[in-house]
């Protein structure tokens, strides 16, 4: 006799995607572009939020910050009905556990997002370079890893989510390998987000587990470097029903 397969009849959405990229970094729309995109998908909320200046090839750049506080600021009156918000993606590196934006920068900013990213120097170049070629070498190439490597990426995460107010860590476990309960631990904390992305595959179902032993709060983003991408949730959603993670965990999802 053939079994009926269960559907999942439901919906899911979001009710605000708070890491999506523009032209000021190198998305392909503009704030009004991702503004309109996240009115469509029926958002309360869009976050714009480029990466950080000290990343090499495609980080703000620091001038443009104050231009895209002012964009923010003329659009909210044109689109009244969503909240638009002006964050950053600043670049985890520094041993100091400082980012690579200013104290002065922080304040035109609604909120701060933060991850580990390659092409970024920070306070020891070399050491940075250092770290970067054993991530994407040993990590990414040959999908190996060593127990300092894993300890340094570890501390250089949790340093910044202590040393600053970090709203949501970025594709946590991405481009390296990370101890990810003490991670969650530290976002416990703090009351940092982790983020589920469906831009990377970060968190991992395996990451979802593994931070879900803390207590925890997660977000899912879409990261989205096009307009149309803004409010995608789906490989989140995915992801979330194999690790087997309470919806109710995830701040911004909205399941009907």
């Amino acid at each position: 006799m053939k079994q009926k397969q269960d559907r999942d009849t439901k919906r899911y959405r979001l009710s605000y995607d708070l890491h999506t990229h523009t032209t000021f970094s190198h998305g392909k729309g503009s704030i009004e572009d991702n503004v309109i995109a996240a009115k469509s998908k029926g958002l309360k909320a869009i976050g714009i939020s480029d990466h950080g200046p000290g990343h090499l090839t495609y980080g703000v750049k620091r001038c443009n910050i104050s231009v895209m506080r002012s964009e923010v600021d003329r659009l909210k009156s044109f689109y009244p009905d969503i909240d638009i918000l002006l964050s950053v993606e600043a670049n985890i590196i520094n041993i100091s556990g400082k980012l690579d934006v200013t104290a002065d920068e922080m304040k035109q900013f609604d909120y701060l997002i933060a991850g580990y990213h390659y092409g970024v120097l920070g306070e020891k170049p070399i050491r940075a370079i250092g770290l970067h070629m054993q991530n994407f070498i040993l990590s990414g190439l040959m999908k190996m890893s060593t127990k300092r490597q894993k300890s340094l990426n570890t501390e250089l995460v949790v340093r910044a989510i202590y040393e600053n107010d970090i709203k949501i860590l970025t594709h946590p476990g991405d481009k390296g390998v990370f101890d990810i309960k003490e991670i969650a631990l530290a976002c416990a904390d703090k009351g940092t987000l982790m983020e589920i992305s469906t831009w990377h595959n970060w968190l991992t179902v395996e990451g979802i587990k593994e931070a879900a032993t803390a207590d925890v709060s997660f977000v899912i983003s879409s990261d989205a470097h096009t307009p149309e991408r803004i409010g995608d949730c789906q490989g989140a959603v995915n992801r979330i029903k194999a690790a087997g993670l309470d919806f109710e965990r995830v701040t911004n999802l909205i399941v009907e």
